[in-house]
């Protein structure tokens, strides 16, 4: 089918790529190395960084092993973005208008909530550890303190928390253009100075860095099937780690130049930025093992070792960049779509950022001396576990319901059109996600259902989308022919 985004988008009468309007072609201008980066960006945050380093030892495999699984589990990713981003690329609409074509006009502010709801929230504790970097940053370069605390915080900690604030604001402000721009140019430099600081332990290892590469994880009472069973533990931990940009993915694949651009940068950005960004995990950990005698999974940790003080200063600025980046792909981009799908006409893509940055100047200001401490991350864990059978819903309709055909102009007709479903709401839809998220959350707090690990989330989509297909086969959805 021929693509249709600029003469569906004139006929809807929206045309704005910067709302929930879709996209024009002009518009149309990112190349798969804009898609890379999204990948670069969403996977080269400290946590991210922490979390790679330390599957070569929580899982008690050999670094091969959980080289393996990683890159396993970034073909699978990459299978899964492509699936649910199709959509997104053909018909230049975001992931809320996507939703609509499975949940209802009305329904689909309920994933797009759901999913605004655990963006808000990390996107206001990254705002948080973005200023860290920058707080240490101010005290290299000055060798303050920041005197007393308020709320957790010294005068340095809220002075750098309030600019990496201000800077998010920045950078919105100006549009989807700018965010491609700063993603484009934080994924490369962070790799430039990850390889930086292997080619500084490699010289302080005296060679033995691939060595130790080699052999330092190997567990001596490991078994075949020890090495397998971790093996698929990393592959769901990863998928998992994933599975909030893989829902709405659409929000950045619509702007796509053509199919071939998302697909060759989900190539480049899954399977071959997990091998890259985990070979240099893998080396940075060992190395800092033989020449520290430790297994530092914190690149932070590893920085202050090597009591450089240029290296502490480029390292604060590639941490601020790493995190700013990942923010604005996992958190910030889906929390404003979600929260201008409320209300379309009256909620623009600046407001919906100006209420996000809101929430977050609350969360991020009170997470070290509150939020934190007080464990509600056990409730955006819930909410987020509830996206998953969202995502098999969706991807059932798209492909096996609608058979890849929508009807943009219907998509934006909130008040009639073929995909309001009578009352806004397609009933099979969410049976089928009030069902499966039972399950979804019962992963959650559920400590035999917690085993299954990343896996969960894979076959809480399974289950929201088996049980859609029935229904909606059941029920003869009617799909109107697309414009």
């Amino acid at each position: 089918m021929a693509h249709v985004q600029d003469t569906t988008a004139a006929a809807a009468g929206h045309g704005s790529g910067d709302t929930l309007d879709p996209v024009t072609g002009a518009e149309k201008s990112w190349g798969w190395f804009a898609i890379f980066n999204i990948w670069a960006n969403d996977v080269q945050s400290l946590f991210g960084y922490t979390l790679v380093a330390s599957l070569f030892i929580s899982f008690g495999v050999s670094g091969w092993t959980a080289f393996a699984a990683l890159i396993v589990a970034g073909l699978l990713v990459m299978f899964l973005v492509n699936l649910s981003g199709a959509a997104g690329e053909r018909y230049g609409i975001p992931y809320p208008v996507f939703a609509r074509s499975s949940m209802g006009t009305q329904g689909a502010k309920l994933p797009a909530v759901l999913r605004a709801v655990v963006a808000v929230f990390w996107y206001g504790v990254q705002v948080y550890f973005a200023s860290t970097a920058l707080a240490l940053l101010i005290r290299s370069i000055t060798g303050a303190t920041g005197g007393a605390e308020f709320l957790g915080l010294t005068g340095i900690d809220w002075f750098a928390f309030v600019l990496v604030w201000v800077f998010h604001i920045v950078i919105f402000w100006r549009g989807m253009g700018w965010v491609e721009t700063f993603l484009n140019i934080a994924g490369p430099f962070v790799y430039a100075v990850m390889i930086g600081l292997v080619i500084v332990l490699w010289q302080r290892a005296d060679g033995q860095l691939l060595t130790a590469a080699q052999t330092i994880f190997v567990n001596p009472d490991a078994t075949f099937g020890s090495e397998v069973s971790g093996f698929i533990a990393i592959v769901g931990t990863m998928v998992a780690y994933f599975a909030a940009v893989m829902i709405n993915f659409s929000d950045f694949s619509r702007y796509a130049r053509n199919r071939r651009a998302m697909i060759l940068g989900n190539l480049a950005g899954l399977p071959f930025n997990m091998i890259l960004f985990s070979a240099l995990a893998l080396l940075t950990t060992a190395g800092a093992a033989v020449v520290f005698g430790e297994e530092i999974i914190n690149p932070t940790e590893i920085v202050e070792r090597t009591d450089s003080v240029l290296l502490g200063i480029i390292a604060a600025i590639t941490f601020f960049a790493a995190t700013v980046g990942i923010n604005l792909v996992a958190n910030f981009i889906p929390a404003v779509n979600g929260i201008a799908n409320l209300a379309p006409s009256k909620i623009s893509f600046r407001a919906a950022g100006l209420i996000t940055s809101v929430f977050a100047l609350v969360i991020g200001g009170f997470w070290n001396s509150f939020i934190s401490e007080f464990g509600i991350a056990g409730f955006v864990n819930t909410v987020g576990a509830t996206l998953a059978p969202i995502y098999g819903i969706m991807i059932v309709d798209y492909y096996l319901v609608k058979k890849q055909a929508l009807s943009v102009p219907d998509l934006y007709d909130l008040s009639g059109g073929a995909y309001r479903y009578g009352n806004g709401w397609n009933d099979a839809a969410l049976i089928a996600f009030a069902v499966a998220a039972v399950f979804s959350v019962a992963t959650v707090w559920v400590p035999f259902l917690a085993a299954l690990s990343g896996y969960a989330w894979l076959m809480g989509a399974a289950l929201g989308g088996l049980i859609y297909r029935a229904l909606a086969s059941r029920a003869g959805a009617h799909q109107p022919q697309p414009a």
